[in-house]
């Protein structure tokens, strides 16, 4: 837990669940665990964890391996990225949702590699053959 009193500027990571109720600057990166931002909490990071939830403020965007929540005392202006968000009533957002149920790792790949083939044209089909009896 990062108490109300406590502010962090840097990388916070670790391998358990954490609780921020203070100020935090930087990147927060808990791959496999849950971020809560508490109703006290003050973020201006990147966050990427297993589940997140926002009760408080975060500036930074927000990247979920499972789900994401803002709470209805949440304020976040950032992205998300997620298979599932929930945004309650009552909760303050700006930015784009990504609820791309594929890998969210994949989203670190260039765009050109996620976009499917271009539909052919007529510029790039093989030409017809009129064939004619006589």
């Amino acid at each position: 837990m990062i108490g109300p009193s406590i502010r962090i500027k840097g990388d916070v990571s670790g391998d358990e669940d954490l609780l921020i109720q203070g100020h935090v600057e930087g990147t927060i990166t808990l791959r496999a665990h849950e971020v809560v931002v508490g109703e006290s909490g003050q973020v201006s990071a990147d966050i990427l964890a297993k589940t997140i939830r926002i009760d408080g403020k975060v500036n930074g965007d927000i990247t979920g391996t499972e789900n994401v929540v803002i709470s209805r005392l949440g304020n976040v202006r950032g992205n998300i990225i997620a298979p599932r968000v929930l945004l309650e009533d009552g909760a303050i957002f700006k930015g784009s949702i990504d609820m791309d149920p594929g890998d969210t790792a994949a989203k670190a790949s260039p765009q050109a590699a996620r976009e499917p083939a271009a539909f052919p044209t007529p510029e790039n089909k093989a030409p017809r053959l009129d064939l004619k009896s006589g």
